[in-house]
């Protein structure tokens, strides 16, 4: 199942088909016992260059270091980022360290010209939008 929707993401620009994006995500993230952090690296088109699991914690926290993903997608050449955790409560709220770190971490890449999409919180009960909600300008 979850190759079937990669197959749906990977092909076509991800901003224009965000429900297949949230289905693909969904399966794979809504009913983790753990935190992933993953980065979703998009070339300048808005396809998918890669999924990538940055890091995984415990089941209420997983790192995001800043200078990794800087890093990362200075290698592979990505024009725009989105960032996705999930939440192993089910509750997709975003905590302030999570709003906190989104908006240190667009602002580097803002710098270095990598455009941070937005950041989805991913559990069982949904997901939340950090750019929908206004808290990533």
């Amino acid at each position: 199942m979850h190759e079937i929707l990669h197959e749906r993401i990977a092909e076509r620009p991800l901003l224009g088909d965000w429900a297949a994006l949230l289905d693909y995500l969904r399966a794979d993230l809504a009913h983790r016992r753990v935190e992933q952090v993953r980065l979703l690296h998009l070339d300048a088109g808005n396809r998918l260059i890669r999924d990538e699991l940055l890091s995984e914690g415990t089941v209420d926290g997983a790192p995001l270091p800043v200078r990794e993903v800087v890093a990362s997608c200075l290698e592979l050449g990505s024009a725009a980022l989105i960032l996705v955790h999930n939440h192993p409560s089910g509750d997709p709220q975003p905590s302030k360290a999570d709003i906190a770190i989104t908006r240190a971490l667009a602002a580097v890449c803002r710098q270095i010209g990598i455009v941070v999409h937005d950041h989805l919180i991913i559990g069982a009960a949904g997901h939340v939008s950090l750019r929908a909600r206004g808290d990533l300008a």
